[in-house]
């Protein structure tokens, strides 16, 4: 798991430490107790959303340097303080600047997972005999780089979903450099072309949906350009936390989806730079 690469892991870090809140101290003698440091904070974090284990079993495997309590209070200082937001922006302009998004051929899909202690924009899991579960859409780059995503509950239709990721895009300022869309079958509805039409997304390719009663069999179609965005998924599922999530809180599940986008990134920033390199490893 390249998040575990200390080249990965120093880079993002430096890139967070910044963007942390600045400690205000009220007591007039000062602290009691020496405060717990951000990063073996950040470290215990990084391992519970890599493995997927309980925070209890993340402290134990980071030495119990700090407490799963401290971590949690510190990540929750962070989400307010609108640190993942910042990072994952900083990742995606980063990437544009050094690398380039490549917004010709762009696809967007969602995907489900399970979440089983339930709790906000969680739902009923179609795919998975009606557990609880959560689902993210997300759309990409031809490179399968996420530009804008949501998340939602796992038994809300993929097209409703379809509005507010294409915003999320549209608020980092990407939407309007899109030339064609890929959409699987899912979406091949009215209201989803008047959606697009309205963000003036006119090429868009959308599979044909299979109507009622049609017994001429599957048609099989070809799937396009459609293959980045399942690969993306493929990628975020490889996290403990994305595929099996424990969180109850939406923002939480956020944050943990932006950490995930910053570290795919920073790994393919790495690998590009040492894109001559015989020892290259790929991107997992």
């Amino acid at each position: 798991m390249r998040a575990f690469d200390p080249e990965v892991f120093d880079a993002v870090w430096s890139a967070i430490e910044p963007l942390l809140p600045i400690r205000k101290i009220h007591h007039p003698l000062g602290c009691h107790r020496r405060r717990a440091s951000d990063r073996e904070c950040f470290k215990v974090m990084l391992v519970r959303l890599v493995t997927g284990c309980s925070w209890e079993d993340a402290e134990r495997l980071c030495g119990g340097v700090v407490s799963d309590t401290t971590v949690r209070a510190r990540r929750d200082e962070w989400v307010r303080a609108k640190v993942f937001d910042k990072i994952v922006r900083q990742a995606i302009f980063g990437y544009d600047r050094i690398i380039g998004l490549d917004l010709s051929e762009v696809s967007l899909d969602g995907s489900l997972h399970k979440s089983p202690c339930g709790g906000e924009g969680t739902g009923k899991n179609p795919t998975d005999r009606g557990k609880l579960g959560w689902k993210w859409s997300i759309v990409v780059d031809r490179a399968g780089i996420p530009i804008g995503w949501v998340t939602d509950a796992a038994n809300r239709n993929d097209s409703v979903l379809l509005e507010g990721t294409l915003d999320d895009a549209e608020s980092r300022g990407l939407l309007g450099d899109i030339e064609t869309l890929w959409l699987d079958r899912g979406y091949d509805s009215k209201i989803t072309r008047e959606r697009l039409a309205e963000r003036h997304l006119d090429d868009a390719v959308i599979a044909k949906r299979r109507k009622p009663g049609d017994k001429s069999g599957i048609k099989r179609q070809p799937m396009g350009m459609r293959w980045p965005v399942e690969r993306t998924n493929s990628w975020l599922s490889n996290y403990g936390q994305m595929r099996r999530n424990t969180d109850r809180k939406t923002m939480h599940r956020v944050a943990q989806l932006c950490l995930v986008v910053v570290l795919l990134i920073t790994a393919k920033l790495i690998d590009w730079r040492n894109r001559w390199m015989p020892d290259l490893s790929p991107i997992r």
